[in-house]
């Protein structure tokens, strides 16, 4: 059996699409878990009329206040019965019918690799630079990751997203799901465990889902604040691996590309969205110094802080 599970709040059309490719996939889904957050009044109507189109639909309220990344997605993990469970985002719209069948087959091709995580593509809307992102981040070759890689790849082994991401949910009992209360980063967290007891992480090329974002400067900033409070919060778990080399190698290959495509005139964009992003991170690491009024300010997920 295989279930898919999706955190719900406030959808726009991609849910809508998302729904439809579901329901056309070659290898249908058991379940699909919807952890639907409400807002109130004619807009829970609303989704929920949404959600009730896919098939083998459950529906979970979930009260907003008690929304949690990792939390959320153990609640709806509780509720299958499945021997895999996929989750996705709300905005994570599947480009063929193989999503579900690619992610099964990649599974049952080891019985070691206990998370499987798929492709992410760009839109038409989010401009060149986001389109090579998208490529260094999301090749196109299949691989698998294990704890023989540390070295070689540093926290690129631990790169995985619940925006489409299988796992075995035996390893995933075993392992006590995701994380809780943390700001970002609960996939990462759990590949980390995942890599850390011995099992693999596939990376699945043929998986593929349209998702990708265009976010402004301040965007970029406190997303990679969130990123780095979460790595501080878990600092057994990421500072042991190389992070920030990466970052840098994907501004330079970022550059050379631009200037081979004959678009160095967006070299300048690709600079203050790459001092922005690491202004952010390196305010995240240090966040336990800042007064609280300032990392409220700085972050991307506000809620978090409510009651620190």
């Amino acid at each position: 059996m295989i279930d898919v599970i999706i955190p719900v709040y406030r959808p726009d059309e991609k849910l809508e699409r998302l729904i439809e490719k579901l329901n056309g996939q070659s290898r249908k889904p058991d379940h699909v878990i919807f952890m639907q957050t409400m807002v109130g009044g004619e807009e829970d109507v609303r989704v929920r009329a949404l959600l009730e189109k896919a098939d083998n639909a459950r529906i979970v309220p979930v009260d907003k206040d008690e929304f949690d990344h990792g939390g959320t997605r153990n609640q709806g993990a509780a509720l299958s019965e499945a021997e895999y469970m996929l989750f996705m985002t709300q905005d994570a719209v599947p480009e063929d019918d193989k999503l579900i069948a690619s992610m099964y087959d990649a599974m049952q091709s080891d019985e070691h690799i206990a998370t499987a995580y798929g492709r992410q593509l760009p839109d038409d809307k989010v401009g060149v630079i986001e389109h090579f992102t998208r490529q260094f981040n999301y090749p196109e070759v299949s691989s698998v990751k294990e704890k023989s890689d540390l070295e070689r790849l540093g926290i690129k082994t631990y790169f995985c997203s619940n925006v489409c991401a299988m796992y075995r949910k035996t390893v995933y009992e075993k392992l006590g799901g995701f994380v809780t209360q943390t700001i970002f980063n609960e996939d990462m967290i759990m590949a980390s465990a995942v890599i850390g007891a011995g099992y693999k992480i596939a990376y699945v090329a043929e998986a593929r889902v349209v998702h990708a974002h265009k976010y402004t400067y301040r965007q970029q900033l406190t997303r990679n604040f969130d990123m780095a409070v979460s790595q501080r919060q878990y600092r057994h778990i990421f500072e042991g691996v190389k992070s920030e080399s990466e970052g840098i190698r994907l501004v330079k290959d970022t550059m050379k590309y631009l200037v081979k495509q004959g678009k160095w005139y967006l070299i300048p964009d690709l600079i203050f969205q790459s001092g922005f992003k690491y202004i952010g991170y390196k305010l995240g690491l240090n966040y336990e110094k800042l007064p609280m009024w300032l990392v409220r300010k700085l972050s991307m997920n506000k809620r978090y802080w409510n009651e620190k």
